[in-house]
């Protein structure tokens, strides 16, 4: 992966300029295809799942993903850049004191 080059530092440097979940959403859905979307959020909610030290097989129940695809996040979130553990912890920062895990705008 080239990071230098001007596409990436564009994506990069987009990603930063939003604001509020609103453009981020609108951002997103023109980027990517509903499907992309989906896919991307169902394997953040894997690292969220293995993060908890959930089992494969409720992560398989609750995502639709296959072992295969478990493990591949499982290896990224033991061993790639820190980047599903920084946005996690920041998440969670961010979660209600009540613990509860209704959807935020």
């Amino acid at each position: 992966m080239n990071w230098d080059s001007k596409e990436s530092k564009q994506l990069i440097g987009a990603f930063l300029e939003l604001k509020t979940s609103a453009e981020a959403r609108r951002f997103l859905r023109d980027l990517m295809t509903e499907s992309e979307i989906a896919e991307f959020g169902k394997r953040l909610e894997t690292a969220r799942l293995l993060s908890q030290r959930e089992s494969y097989p409720v992560i398989q129940k609750a995502t639709g993903f296959s072992t295969t695809t478990i493990a591949r996040v499982s290896k990224w979130l033991a061993a790639g850049n820190g980047g599903y553990e920084l946005i996690l912890t920041r998440l969670h920062s961010h979660t209600p004191p009540s613990g509860g895990r209704g959807s935020r705008s």
